[in-house]
C-alpha cells in the first residue's frame, strides 16, 4: 500500500533515467574514536536494525561499542590505503563518481538529461 502511495503522487518523467551512486559509509579513520562513531552512526539507524529502539540502544552502547571499535579498526588498518588515508571504499565510490562524471561530460556536455 505505502508503496502505491509513494508512486501515485510522483511526477512522470517521460525517457530519463536515473543513477544513484551511494555506500552504506566507512570511519573517517582506523582508530578506535572514529570506528566506534561510524558503528555507533550506522548501527543506530532504525532502517539497518529493526527490533525495539530501546533495548537495541543499551545493547549497542553498553556492550557493542566497547569492544567491536577496536577488533573492527584493526582489520580496517589492514585493508586502509594509508598513503591516501582513506578506507577502500571511499576511495572506489569516489573513483566512480569521477568515472560517472566523466561519462556525463562526455556525452551529455556536463549536463544529466
Amino acid at each position: 500500500m505505502l508503496d502505491n502511495m509513494l508512486h501515485t503522487n510522483h511526477p512522470k518523467v517521460p525517457n530519463k533515467i536515473g543513477t544513484l551512486l551511494l555506500n552504506l559509509g566507512t570511519p573517517d579513520n582506523y582508530d578506535y574514536f572514529a570506528v566506534r562513531r561510524y558503528l555507533k552512526e550506522f548501527l543506530s539507524d532504525k532502517r539497518v536494525i529493526e527490533v525495539n529502539y530501546i533495548l537495541w540502544q543499551i545493547i549497542l552502547n553498553l556492550f557493542i561499542l566497547t569492544s567491536r571499535p577496536r577488533a573492527t579498526g584493526g582489520k580496517y588498518k589492514k585493508i586502509w590505503f594509508h598513503d591516501k588515508n582513506e578506507s577502500p571504499l571511499r576511495y572506489y565510490t569516489k573513483q566512480q563518481a569521477k568515472k560517472f562524471q566523466q561519462i556525463i561530460d562526455t556525452k551529455h556536455n556536463g549536463v544529466i538529461v
